[in-house]
């Protein structure tokens, strides 16, 4: 028992769903390590003695994944393998009273914004010395930031705003201080993220400003590409696209969620825009900048969808010829607004909807890819695998866009630098690169 009681407690951190999840993981890693307790995120070892499971609420998958995850680690607290298992995040956030009595083995479950109180289960402070400090869990050249939390859109299909909250800014001075310092630790990437990009500002500033601070961000020392994510299209800010198109390192590269081409289904989702007006923003965004990188998202299948409504989406796709696109099947969830609505489009219906709109993109990525081949482009190279070192221009995003590989055997290339590479060939989602210089 002696022996027992001088064991220190080593925490893991498990984070599952999305990028936004991944920075809480991360700055509670900071917290954790700030106040002088030993932990690690996604450890292979097998000395943690207490894990700390970062769910995802979103949709059904993610909520299977993050359920079967904690069954997993709950399984491994009955054989003595771990000692406790704490649960945070959006799936605890939004079903915490059920979780407790389904799975009562959790130590304790705790909601989206509820750090303080994790901390204090390790006799820990919430640190406000270390806001703006984060230790990455990834090669430390790109970094995500998240801007604000939480959304105030009505959206019909979204449970977000059950588990984040309403939408909450924070200050650029904050923002700027958090990029100066991971410049200083080597990050050259920003990736700016939140529930709602667009929305940046509103209640802070009574007024959009998402603009003045990607300029701001811009002006740090070190940061050499900047790129937007989530940005939310009704009311979009086109000064966005002016500071895109002045500033050399804000990369021209647009993460835009439109979710459906047909203007009913837009109104049924409550989305407060329409095709056209998606259309006409899109035009207008590729007249500003014409070689910009869109990427959007669609979900297949939302309450209302008929054949003439998922034709409208079809004939969306292959008149917008997005350079990036994710289709997602919609997910009945409670809740939220289309939780009243019929959900009655069969999940391999929606599926075979998904399907073949990826099929389109996948031809529409071809050829943009194909117009690529011969001409050069400034490389960050993120990793090293397969016999290749693999990297993005600044049309691509971490994990989710084209990649660029270039043949390890002929060309050595250090990851977190930049090469400029000539592109020799391409597929629809991989392009082949030799360096230049």
């Amino acid at each position: 028992m002696k022996a027992r009681t001088l064991k220190k407690d080593k925490v893991n951190i498990i984070t599952m769903g999305c990028s936004k999840n991944l920075v809480d993981s991360e700055v509670l890693l900071t917290q954790l390590k700030g106040n002088g307790i030993e932990a690690s995120h996604e450890s292979n070892s097998k000395d943690n003695n207490i894990i700390i499971i970062n769910t995802c609420g979103f949709i059904d998958n993610a909520k299977e994944e993050s359920i079967n995850t904690i069954l997993q680690y709950v399984e491994a607290k009955e054989k003595g393998l771990v000692d406790k298992v704490y649960v945070t995040g959006c799936l605890s956030q939004r079903y915490k009273d059920d979780l407790e009595v389904e799975i009562p083995q959790v130590d304790a479950y705790f909601g989206t914004r509820d750090l303080p109180a994790l901390l204090k289960k390790f006799k820990a402070d919430y640190k406000h010395e270390l806001v703006g400090e984060r230790l990455l869990t990834h090669n430390a050249h790109y970094a995500y930031m998240k801007i604000s939390e939480g959304c105030d859109r009505p959206c019909s299909f979204c449970a977000i705003p059950l588990m984040r909250g309403g939408h909450v800014s924070r200050p650029i001075e904050e923002l700027v201080k958090e990029a100066q310092h991971k410049a200083a630790n080597g990050t050259k990437e920003l990736l700016l993220i939140a529930q709602d990009s667009t929305y940046y500002g509103l209640d802070l500033y009574k007024k959009r400003r998402l603009a003045d601070l990607m300029r701001a961000l811009s002006d740090v020392e070190g940061i050499e590409w900047i790129r937007l994510h989530y940005a939310y299209p009704t009311g979009f800010p086109m000064d966005v696209i002016e500071v895109m198109k002045e500033r050399t390192n804000i990369c021209n590269y647009l993460d835009i969620p439109l979710q459906h081409g047909s203007s009913s289904v837009l109104k049924t989702m409550r989305r407060g825009t329409t095709r056209e007006k998606q259309e006409e923003l899109i035009h207008s965004i590729r007249d500003l900048i014409p070689e910009i990188a869109i990427r959007t998202t669609l979900i297949a299948g939302h309450p209302g969808e008929g054949e003439t409504e998922f034709q409208e989406m079809v004939d969306f796709v292959e008149r917008m010829k997005f350079e990036r696109l994710g289709v997602f099947t919609y997910s009945h969830e409670e809740n939220t607004h289309a939780f009243s609505m019929e959900d009655n489009i069969p999940q391999e219906v929606k599926q075979e909807r998904a399907n073949y709109l990826m099929e389109i993109q996948e031809q529409i990525s071809y050829d943009l890819n194909q117009k690529k081949v011969g001409k050069e482009f400034k490389v960050l190279i993120d990793k090293k695998e397969n016999g290749y070192f693999v990297g993005r221009t600044e049309y691509d995003s971490v994990e989710v866009d084209n990649e660029v590989l270039i043949d390890a055997s002929k060309y050595y290339c250090r990851i977190g630098d930049f090469v400029h590479a000539k592109i020799t060939d391409a597929t629809e989602f991989d392009l082949y690169g030799e360096v230049v210089s």
